[in-house]
């Protein structure tokens, strides 16, 4: 059964990668750069500071990067334990593949979209009391997840793991952050 969802997985990432075009290409290389989100992440860091004030807010940042660290530690770690091959690094289907990076960690569950859906559905959570629309922050997991797929350099399983690891992290985060927030904070 593990062995069809591989081949199925594989078969769905070489179809979506070769989806791609070349006018598209440079456009999936910047989006796949956390760099290059820099004004989505000042935005919502403006929204917290602006909605919570410079000493709640600076809390709340310094959650946000325990958060990250803790996000991409747990990746490595599952990474280290799966050991899975990057479809750019597996001999089996790196020659059907548009590739344009060569990553050589493994690929098994991807920490883009693992922590892009963590970080981006805890400020969900954080602040939909106080913004309408905070659900269109979803894009940038769902855009970031795709572009390791357009580039050739995880499965689409990993992306998709990614983002329920991603969700699930988010929701028991926020849990422990709100009662340590209330004591803390007031």
């Amino acid at each position: 059964m593990l062995e069809i969802l591989i081949q199925k997985d594989k078969e769905l990432l070489i179809f979506l990668n070769n989806l791609g075009s070349e006018q598209w290409d440079s456009f999936w290389l910047l989006i796949t750069k956390q760099l290059y989100w820099t004004p989505l992440f000042l935005l919502i860091f403006y929204m917290i500071f602006k909605t919570f004030g410079l000493k709640k807010g600076g809390f709340i940042l310094l959650s946000i990067v325990i958060l990250v660290a803790f996000s991409d530690q747990f990746t490595n770690l599952i990474k280290d334990y799966f050991q899975r091959l990057r479809p750019n690094n597996d001999p089996e289907i790196n020659h059907l593949l548009r590739n344009f990076i060569q990553p050589q960690s493994f690929s098994f569950t991807s920490g883009h979209a693992t922590t892009s859906t963590f970080f981006t559905v805890f400020i969900i959570l954080l602040l939909r009391k106080y913004y309408k629309n905070t659900y269109f922050l979803l894009f940038f997991p769902l855009i970031f997840g795709y572009s390791r797929i357009y580039l050739g350099v995880h499965f689409p399983l990993d992306i998709f793991i990614g983002f329920i690891a991603g969700t699930i992290f988010a929701i028991i985060y926020y849990q422990l952050f709100s009662l340590v927030f209330k004591k803390l904070m007031g």
